[in-house]
């Protein structure tokens, strides 16, 4: 643990000792001028951040899924989006598309409408990966075109994916072990990717 205004530091998944030495790091660097913001990034389970959040520290940022997929499991956007807003932390949003595009490739939804869904929220920002000049001049005339959807278009776009959304089938990166890094998987004492049993994970392939 780390105190910080007679408070205490315990990081999810790090010891007393690294945790320490982590956000030593990240504070004297702050102070060097070399980062201006600290947060903290997370994809699994909003419990996760809620954790985070508790903490005694005075987060700038918190990195987290912001999908259209979202609000039917896990939901980030219904559970610690409001937490951060009433609280002035700033959200950085991702996974728009899932991550590995499943959204438009799998669940057969647009590029424009994962992306508009996303920026409609009230969020500062978000990341929005792009592989190909093509794809970075699509992201630029979405942004470039960008007009809120209203309630109703949200309401009727979730609707309409309730289905597909249902259990995270989509959302690999909370239902499946997909992008569970290997520092992570250590951290809580899980065997690395290629050992664990089929039967231990939904099926990826879904």
């Amino acid at each position: 643990m780390l105190g910080f205004g007679g408070g205490h530091i315990a990081l999810e998944g790090m010891s007393e000792a690294e945790s320490i030495r982590l956000l030593q790091t990240a504070i004297d660097a702050r102070k060097a001028g070399k980062v201006r913001f600290i947060g903290f990034t997370a994809h699994k389970s909003p419990h996760i951040v809620k954790k985070m959040l508790s903490q005694d520290f005075p987060w700038d940022t918190v990195q987290m899924p912001v999908t259209v997929m979202d609000p039917g499991y896990r939901s980030f956007i219904r559970e610690i989006l409001p937490l951060l807003n009433e609280r002035g932390i700033a959200c950085i949003g991702m996974k728009s598309l899932g991550g590995e595009g499943q959204f438009v490739n799998h669940a057969k939804l647009s590029a424009q409408e994962c992306r508009r869904f996303a920026f409609s929220q009230p969020i500062s920002t978000l990341v929005t990966g792009m592989e190909s000049l093509e794809n970075v001049a699509q992201d630029v005339g979405f942004a470039s075109n960008f007009v809120p959807m209203s309630e109703t278009e949200q309401q009727s776009l979730l609707e309409s994916v309730h289905k597909e959304a249902g259990y995270g089938r989509h959302e690999w990166y909370k239902s499946t072990q997909f992008y569970d890094s290997p520092c992570h998987r250590k951290q809580h004492g899980f065997p690395p990717i290629g050992h664990v049993n089929t039967d231990q994970t939904i099926n990826e392939s879904d």
